[in-house]
């Protein structure tokens, strides 16, 4: 646990000391869990949960085209 301790404040103390690392390495992640906020919403949106109407997998589209 101590040393535990001690590479954590290693690690702050090295991120006060190069602030520009840790602007970019904090943007960098801060886009990352947005990316993969933004996905996965449209992905659960669209092809996770089901349609609303009941019986969502009974559901059949019939279409008729003319052949002129």
């Amino acid at each position: 646990m101590g040393t535990l301790l001690q590479d954590i404040r290693y690690g702050l103390r090295m991120l006060v000391k190069k602030p520009t690392f840790t602007i970019v390495a904090v943007l960098t992640l801060a886009l990352g869990v947005g990316a993969n906020t933004a996905i996965f919403s449209i992905v659960d949106a669209v092809l996770l949960r089901s349609l609303p109407y009941r019986d969502p997998d009974r559901l059949v589209r019939i279409s008729l085209t003319s052949p002129a």
